[in-house]
């Protein structure tokens, strides 16, 4: 493996609290005032002002070496060398003032053929125990090598610190938040931002860039695997908050990994340790095994808990929509430790339609997988990043532009090469809105969805019968079990029939506008909206 030690921070050993147990973290944490036990047994923390992802202050080093191979644009914005090495500089030199620090060393990848060593350096104690969670610990259960672990990556977390105005000013940007990303150098620097999850996606980053690499199609979905028919394996795209953790937590599959995955020549495996899933309005009901993986050793952000009895109000949103939970994977019973398994039979795309008009279900053929792939529609959902207050229609491309280095027309031809290769059925899941737009109408049951997602995967769905769309070409289904069948045609569900088709047209032609940004053949065009 390359090596970064050429980019380390220099830290004294006495200041340094290198691989510290869960327990151990929590333990400091707590003394360190920084987060709270709830009545489960979760750590209790606040991330600050920042309750998401901050994607406008996100930069990449562009270098030579890097430079032809990134879709350059707003999802990837460059700075200069000299601008990462400053950055670099004042992060290390916050770090190493600092009485103490947190360091952790594992690994982004259960596969040993394709993984990377991380190390992470946080001021933070429970950003240390996030990322032992959502990262795999070198000799764990999760590791399926022999516990040896070099360095690749490094994350420097130094958010904390906001950036001063002269800092500001030395480096040319004009926000005190920064996350700076260097390809070259394999590292990542964080400033004025405690939001964990900015930790994990500059990895999932850094393996959406080297992966491709080495034969390995990244991807922004969960995985999980039928108990009984270890070749019964599906994968479940989407953007955060449409239904990845949910649904890939089945007690009668077995969990591969809720968010992150990469698609390589021996099947599927997961690029994390844990998982990160939303809890807002978090029921046992209706998510039993998250439910119950909220104990010691997880960590539960800016939710809002009573002071005296600690009990968490998972509805309040007076803090975030964007609450969240880590823990590990092995949390969830019967998961696949090693997190590892073979190619998927069945891919669903999840979509969160804030416009009400996509069906619930739909079967796609290669053309149209490809299509709305590359285009990834869906909405930004509230609290996911900085200034989103309610559902936005979104095209990400490939269900994880953010987070996307390449073009988006180099991972759709992975997913397609993939597919065709391994005969997988491919299926859009509409996880939003019906009966009307946000606002208006409803968000799906939870359970038609589960009962949609059963029939895929136990093949019934494949062989019913179905019936073509007209505005967005799309095959439904004529009936599903469990689901009464007027809520498969959207059109059924909505009291203003003139007001659908209004809203179903402008759906189409933002489809239509969308991908006229990316190089398409004619079939893959052709399969589009037809509205």
């Amino acid at each position: 493996m390359p090596t970064a030690s050429a980019h380390q921070i220099d830290l004294a050993p006495s200041r340094a609290l290198t691989n510290l147990s869960a327990p151990e973290l929590i333990e400091r944490a707590l003394a360190r005032g920084e987060g709270v036990f709830a009545d489960n047994g979760a750590l209790v923390v606040m991330t600050g002002d920042r309750t998401g992802r901050s994607p406008t202050d996100k930069w990449l080093e562009d270098t030579p070496a890097i430079h032809d191979n990134i879709w350059w644009g707003k999802t990837n914005q460059p700075i200069t060398p000299d601008q990462f090495d400053i950055a670099q500089r004042i992060a290390t030199e916050y770090m190493n003032s600092l009485d103490e620090v947190f360091v952790f060393d594992g690994f982004a990848g259960a596969d040993v053929n394709h993984r990377l060593g991380v190390r992470v350096v946080t001021q933070l104690a429970w950003h240390a125990l996030f990322a032992e969670t959502l990262f795999i610990k070198p000799g764990s259960a999760s590791d399926a090598g022999d516990g040896s672990w070099s360095q690749d990556w490094t994350v420097i977390n130094a958010g904390c610190h906001s950036l001063t105005e002269a800092q500001q000013k030395e480096l040319g940007l004009d926000s005190p938040i920064l996350i700076a990303q260097s390809l070259e150098k394999k590292t990542v620097v964080i400033f004025g931002t405690q939001y964990a999850g900015e930790m994990k996606k500059g990895i999932f980053y850094a393996m959406n860039y080297d992966m491709p690499d080495q034969g390995v199609f990244p991807m922004h979905c969960s995985a999980n695997i039928a108990i009984d028919d270890p070749s019964n394996v599906a994968l479940f795209f989407g953007l955060s908050g449409t239904g990845k953790t949910t649904l890939s937590a089945d007690p009668h599959r077995s969990l591969i990994g809720d968010d992150e995955h990469g698609w390589g020549p021996g099947g599927v495996f997961n690029f994390e340790g844990g998982c990160y899933a939303k809890c807002i309005n978090l029921t046992r009901e209706g998510e039993p095994q998250i439910w119950d993986a909220m104990r010691f050793g997880s960590v539960l952000e800016n939710v809002v808990m009573d002071k005296k009895t600690r009990s968490v109000d998972f509805a309040d949103v007076s803090v975030t929509q964007n609450t969240r939970v880590t823990y590990p994977v092995d949390f969830i019973p019967g998961a696949t430790i090693p997190s590892v398994c073979t190619h998927p039979k069945s891919v669903i795309f999840l979509t969160a339609d804030a416009f009400g008009v996509v069906p619930p279900v739909s079967r796609l053929t290669p053309e149209q997988a490809m299509y709305y792939f590359i285009n990834g529609y869906t909405s930004k959902l509230a609290g996911t990043e900085a200034g989103v207050t309610e559902p936005i229609p979104n095209f990400s491309p490939c269900f994880g532009g953010p987070f996307m280095p390449r073009s988006p027309a180099a991972y759709a031809q992975m997913l397609a090469d993939r597919i065709k290769q391994h005969n997988s059925s491919v299926w859009l899941l509409n996880t939003g809105w019906t009966g009307g737009p946000y606002g208006t109408g409803a968000r799906f049951k939870l359970a038609y969805t589960r009962a949609m997602v059963t029939a895929i995967l136990d093949g019934s769905l494949n062989n019913g019968s179905f019936e073509s769309e007209p505005f967005f070409g799309l095959s439904v289904p004529t009936s599903v079990p469990g689901v009464p069948s007027e809520v498969l045609r959207p059109e059924n569900t909505w009291a203003d029939k003139g007001a659908y088709k209004a809203q179903a047209t402008k759906l189409a032609q933002m489809f239509r506008k969308n991908d006229q940004k990316f190089e398409m053949d004619d079939a893959v065009r052709a399969s589009g909206p037809k509205g």
